[in-house]
């Protein structure tokens, strides 16, 4: 895709993710018995919605909510995601290549019942043109459920000194056998959830959630330090406005 946004990170990094993300991710602990079980609670109602995932990355979440009868598009920046979670839901709905520091020209104002941003967050630097879109393609009551990055991890795990300061930040991730850079944007709370405020939308429900006991058995020490310290971020908002 030519029309990539100067601000969008981490491309290539999720070019060479591609191929374990298609084999793993439905399992890794992290996605499976952390963040997953957390974003789902946050659902109320499924069936006959209509939901846009964005930044669809391996599809799982597109299967699960076509899986349980909702109408859904899918959305990722990464052109090897897009064609992972084409092949697993089998063109059972569009999924297309996009970048929301570009919007979706593609979807009409007030179209939808709910948007899914599962760890998108965090890699886009001006988050409130992100609410602003994501408003735009909601209908009045719509709800945007999102999980991110918790803001003190990003903090305290990075040492950094300005817990004020808005920075890209980079990390190494183990992907099997491979470590790969990762870049994203670290921000404060409140310049996290004041632009969500000003874009229209009223919080419902914040979470940070323990990890599930399944965890334990997979990663031990990384569950005993989620008990302290949580990794993401939870929200659900509604569109008033």
């Amino acid at each position: 895709m030519e029309n990539i946004h100067k601000d969008t990170v981490s491309i290539e990094s999720y070019d060479e993710m591609a191929k374990y993300y298609e084999n793993f991710v439905d399992t890794k602990p992290w996605n499976a018995y952390y963040e997953r079980p957390a974003t789902l609670s946050l659902f109320k109602e499924i069936k006959g919605k209509r939901i846009l995932d964005i930044g669809c990355a391996g599809g799982w979440y597109t299967k699960y909510l076509l899986d349980n009868e909702a109408d859904v598009i899918a959305t990722d920046v990464n052109k090897n995601m897009v064609e992972i979670t084409k092949k697993r839901i089998q063109n059972k709905c569009n999924v297309i290549q996009a970048d929301i520091n570009n919007g979706f020209d593609f979807i009409k104002d007030g179209f939808l019942d709910i948007v899914l941003a599962s760890l998108v967050l965090h890699y886009i630097k001006d988050i409130e043109k992100a609410f602003i879109e994501i408003n735009r393609v909601l209908k009045i009551n719509g709800e945007i459920i999102f999980s991110t990055h918790h803001p003190l991890m990003e903090f305290v795990y990075f040492k950094r000194e300005n817990y004020m300061a808005m920075e890209l930040l980079e990390d190494e991730w183990n992907m099997g056998e491979e470590k790969i850079k990762v870049q994203f944007y670290r921000r404060p709370l409140s310049k996290l959830l004041q632009p969500l405020i000003d874009s229209g939308f009223y919080i419902e429900k914040i979470l940070e959630p323990e990890p599930q006991e399944i965890f334990k058995e997979k990663l031990p020490e990384a569950y005993e330090r989620l008990l302290k310290r949580p990794n993401f971020l939870f929200v659900k908002a509604r569109k008033i406005k």
